[in-house]
């Protein structure tokens, strides 16, 4: 049901029909023959007349709770994602400097959320167990994948320390790129620590500036690099997180072609076209 949660709701029906399906299937297969003889010659023994019974008596208990547990997942997913949708309408509607503080962490991210997917994004929700739970969101476009970690912090600057963390994990899990978004502003130290590292500071201002149909106040914060712009400038290899840099290829059928190499070549040697 948690998994179903966190996943787009179509994605969660369509796991309780296969479930209900593989499920069904072993729950009506005929008994083995209790006979000795006829076990004997279907290369059988009573052991397997025992687990074959107990396999099916729980498969068939199974093919309806487990597919009713994705359904359940499936529709908590659903009335998430309308929320969230409502969420975005109201806040690009809502002009006040205060819109994105008056909101719950968890509503905060589902916002971020929402505002990726409506930029072209696939989102998935990893989801936490407080506002400070570790990278929030991932975010995909074709088969790149971006961390998203969200700061809903009313009362301080988002610092370096959360930048220096999620891009650990983006190297970790191979990320080309990151976003933090936050309802307020960043350090200068963070903003350092970001550069040339394919991380993008979403502050207030540029998270309105994303979701659009606001004007926002002259005293707003900056606006960051949009996520809606092109991909990061320098995207992270794809074997050792490093970052990557332009080259020309000079030999082969490419020559003359463009592509992203490794900056650590030739100790790595990580390419993206």
């Amino acid at each position: 049901m948690e998994i179903a949660a966190h996943l787009p709701w179509q994605v969660g029906v369509t796991l309780a029909l296969v479930a209900y399906l593989v499920l069904h299937h072993f729950a009506v297969q005929p008994p083995l023959p209790a006979h000795p003889d006829a076990l004997k010659a279907m290369g059988k023994t009573i052991a397997d007349v025992a687990v074959t019974g107990i396999w099916t008596t729980v498969s068939g208990v199974l093919q309806y709770v487990v597919p009713l547990a994705f359904l359940v997942g499936a529709g908590v997913s659903f009335f998430r994602r309308r929320r969230q949708g409502e969420l975005h309408g109201r806040v690009a509607t809502d002009s006040s400097a205060d819109a994105l503080n008056k909101m719950s962490w968890r509503e905060f991210e589902g916002l971020v959320a929402e505002t990726f997917r409506q930029k072209g994004y696939r989102v998935v929700e990893r989801g936490g167990d407080g506002p400070d739970g570790g990278v929030d969101l991932e975010a995909y476009q074709g088969r790149d994948k971006y961390l998203i970690q969200c700061k809903q912090w009313k009362a301080r600057q988002v610092g370096v320390a959360t930048v220096r963390e999620l891009y650990g994990v983006m190297t970790a899990e191979r990320a080309v790129g990151g976003f933090v978004a936050a309802s307020g502003s960043f350090t200068a130290d963070a903003q350092a620590f970001a550069e040339g590292r394919s991380i993008r500071l979403v502050d207030a201002r540029g998270l309105r500036r994303m979701i659009g149909g606001v004007k926002v106040s002259a005293h707003a914060q900056a606006p960051a690099p949009r996520p809606d712009a092109a991909p990061p400038a320098n995207p992270a290899c794809p074997k050792c997180g490093s970052t990557m840099v332009r080259r020309t290829a000079k030999s082969g059928s490419n020559a003359g072609s463009e592509f992203w190499g490794c900056a650590k070549y030739p100790a790595c040697r990580g390419i993206r076209n």
